[in-house]
């Protein structure tokens, strides 16, 4: 076992390493590590994602779980870069993401043709992912539950402090009929104390890809961006200053809450009124 740089995917292995521990014996931490002849400390370590667990260390973490060759094949290859400062997914990928906005202490996100992934209804989320047409149809209604349950950090006692920037190219972007698009704008209405609407004479010619910055308590910033084939999580430092500086630029060009809320309401009367374009 070695020190590294906690990572979102280094935590996210890791509470796969402690569900496999909780499911397949019946030891807490301490008593795993006794068995396994190992310091408790290595075992928490290993678990949050702190210290990167040797081969021979999986192998014997895994045995004891119970698990065959063929799982340990599989956990090694996705656990090698695990402690990468720049790490790539692909898009069916979602634990590593939802991980991160569960134990975030702040969100701050930018979207560019949709609205954000949090505030979707799941009627939208539905036509979203089928429009899009990156995923198996056999994918979409597990895509869209998990979208669904991914919104309950948002209704937490202790959520994190959450900012989303949305340009007004998302707002005229029609994915489902009326109705829907109707139950869209007013998910939006119910969180104006969140948004804040880029207004369409600001270009996009530097902010043409969605992006957001997850902060936590007690680990490093990570900035996950999204294209229509990748997901990526960063936490090189180059990275973050560059998120943190075209938040910067959002923030100074942006609308603010109340001038946000109007721009919605401009939105939803249009809809009703037969001026946003029909389907």
């Amino acid at each position: 076992m070695t020190q590294a740089t906690s990572t979102a995917y280094s935590r996210d292995l890791g509470d796969e390493l402690r569900l496999l521990r909780e499911r397949f014996s019946t030891l807490n931490g301490r008593k795993f590590a006794i068995q396994l002849g190992w310091d408790p400390s290595k075992v928490s370590n290993i678990e949050n994602g702190k210290a990167r667990a040797s081969e021979i260390d999986l192998a014997q973490y895994l045995t004891a779980c119970g698990m065959d060759i063929d799982f340990f094949d599989d956990f090694k290859r996705r656990y090698y870069n695990a402690f990468d400062l720049v790490c790539a997914q692909p898009l069916t990928s979602i634990r590593t993401l939802a991980m991160a906005e569960t134990t975030a202490s702040k969100i701050t996100s930018y979207e560019v043709t949709a609205h954000p992934a949090l505030l979707q209804t799941k009627q939208y989320t539905r036509e979203l992912l089928t429009e899009a047409g990156i995923h198996a149809p056999e994918d979409i209604e597990r895509l869209v539950e998990a979208r669904v349950d991914r919104q309950t950090v948002l209704r937490r006692p202790f959520r994190p402090e959450c900012l989303f920037y949305i340009h007004e190219l998302a707002l005229q972007q029609r994915v489902a009929n009326a109705q829907a698009m109707e139950d869209q704008y007013l998910r939006l209405l119910c969180n104006t104390n969140i948004i804040r609407i880029v207004p369409l004479d600001v270009g996009t010619a530097s902010l043409e890809t969605k992006f957001a910055l997850y902060e936590f308590d007690k680990a490093a910033p990570i900035v996950f961006s999204e294209t229509n084939l990748v997901q990526v999580f960063a936490q090189d430092d180059a990275v973050v200053k560059r998120c943190r500086d075209l938040f910067e630029r959002l923030a100074a060009v942006a609308l603010d809450e109340e001038q946000s809320k109007n721009k919605l309401v401009e939105y939803l009367s249009a809809l009703r009124e037969g001026r946003l374009g029909s389907r």
